[in-house]
């Protein structure tokens, strides 16, 4: 297994930079760049441009600014923003990314959940009443055209109902008044922080109790692992970050309407994935020998079923992910969400090169990684999936 991580590893290395090259040249190949607007400002003297030049990097052919890209990318330095000039590329990538990072792994989980247990049932109880009702429905988010779905739930929800926020990542109202000790950025780290260690706290929790030969032992220790780690972390908030409660609760609020509109879009496509997987592997020959040896339904359905039909889901959930910032330009337009989609849609047509190149390298290296993961996953769902070093 690690001889196979490590190979899978270096291809991956020699692929991103196979795709840092390529992206580069591409960029560099389009008319016309930002330094234009620079360069060509009869207000700034020529020594002043030469020495913007050389500070922007636009200086000499575009294979000696490759090269100097790249020594300066192995050694994590992205270079400068065109377009929020002086900051640094890197400075607002790790502030952009765990925004968009957040909004779209939320959403996506709860649609896998949704979708997937909606999908199972629906799969198992085929023909029974209500089938058509929720398959249409999924059809229905499914094919959606999701500017205007998105569109319909702000004017429903935020201002029929006046349930939840617009847009945007805050209220800037209720920061006004808020201690110079912290930002935005740092009350959202620290909530992302508590949701990483409660999720894997409960997991834990979840695959220890799941583990237990005698099922109302391990039912019990799954409801008390819960108890104790959500009250610890309500506790602790309510105590020892009972300053930033106040304004987590802001960034939450804000967080609502578009995680559940995000869901909603991606629960229909894992729903009848999840049924079309699930009803061919319910013909398999498997399925009738479990009946006939007379196992549960729930048994067979949740372990013997499902547990293959998982296959195609898992890959559609994993490669979904690598490819969020695709999908989240048009989310983070339409609910003026500061994240990395529309930080990607500002640079390009600012032609800030090194903030696309940024937002580019985020993406392969998620996309990367999306695809080792799902083979390393596979080989835990499929015992019959082999690798070799």
């Amino acid at each position: 297994m690690l001889k196979y991580i490590g190979k899978r590893t270096l291809q991956n290395v020699l692929v991103f930079f196979v795709f840092l090259t390529a992206t580069f040249f591409l960029l560099q190949a389009q008319p016309g760049d930002i330094s234009d607007q620079f360069l060509s400002n009869p207000k700034i003297p020529p020594e002043a441009r030469q020495q913007y030049a050389e500070r922007l990097g636009l200086t000499g052919s575009a294979w000696d600014q490759y090269v100097r890209y790249m020594q300066n990318f192995v050694t994590g330095n992205l270079g400068v923003s065109f377009s929020e000039y002086p900051r640094e590329v890197s400075d607002i990538l790790k502030e952009r990314i765990p925004r968009t990072v957040a909004l779209f792994v939320f959403a996506t989980l709860l649609s896998f959940w949704m979708g997937f247990k909606s999908g199972k049932i629906l799969a198992w109880r085929r023909g029974k009443r209500g089938e058509n009702l929720i398959t249409v429905t999924g059809v229905f988010f499914q094919t959606v055209f999701y500017p205007w779905f998105a569109l319909l739930m702000i004017r429903t929800f935020s201002f029929d109902f006046k349930l939840f926020p617009g847009g945007k990542f805050l209220t800037v109202e209720k920061w006004l008044d808020k201690p110079d000790t912290f930002n935005a950025n740092y009350v959202f780290n620290r909530m992302l922080l508590t949701v990483a260690l409660l999720g894997t706290a409960l997991v834990i929790t979840e695959m220890i109790g799941r583990r237990r030969h005698n099922r109302i032992v391990g039912r019990r220790v799954i409801w008390a692992g819960r108890i104790v780690f959500i009250g610890a972390t309500v506790i602790w908030w309510m105590t020892v970050w009972s300053v930033l409660l106040p304004y987590a609760l802001d960034i939450g609020d804000h967080l609502i309407l578009p995680t559940i509109t995000l869901s909603l879009i991606g629960f229909g496509g894992t729903m009848l994935l999840t049924r079309a997987s699930m009803l061919e592997t319910l013909r398999e020959d498997y399925i009738l020998t479990a009946r006939a040896k007379g196992l549960s339904t729930k048994v067979i359905r949740d372990k013997h079923a499902a547990r293959n039909a998982l296959l195609p889901v898992t890959t559609s959930l994993v490669i979904g992910l690598a490819f969020l910032i695709g999908g989240g330009v048009i989310t983070e337009e339409v609910f003026s969400w500061p994240g990395m989609g529309r930080t990607l849609l500002t640079a390009a047509l600012a032609e800030d090169i090194p903030l696309v190149i940024g937002a580019f390298t985020f993406i392969a290296i998620l996309a990367l990684l999306a695809h080792m993961v799902v083979d390393i996953l596979y080989m835990f769902l499929d015992p019959r999936i082999r690798v070799g070093g």
